[in-house]
């Protein structure tokens, strides 16, 4: 599935964008007078990076078991309605 993305946001959603683990790694700055010293800056880098890796996996994860337990409780629900259908007593 393609995501489209503006100014941030997936377009229609109104949620804002996933950050990706390579844009954390590719990310640039610009070099100042008194900077902080890259060999430190791109190892936090690589240690965001690696932090989102996992945790956009472990949202695959927890979407598809959400998507499998959606579909057992809807299964579930259409044969429990099938047995309990009450008997038509009336005249109706």
């Amino acid at each position: 599935m393609t995501q489209v993305y503006r100014s941030r946001q997936l377009y229609g959603t109104g949620q804002p964008a996933r950050l990706t683990p390579h844009e954390v790694r590719t990310r640039t700055f610009d070099l100042r007078r008194r900077g902080v010293d890259p060999d430190q800056v791109r190892d936090f880098q690589a240690q965001v990076a690696d932090e989102l890796t996992d945790l956009h996996r472990r949202m695959r994860l927890l979407t598809e078991e959400n998507d499998r337990l959606k579909r057992a409780l809807r299964d579930w629900q259409t044969m429990h309605a099938r047995e309990c259908r009450p008997a038509n007593d009336g005249h109706w």
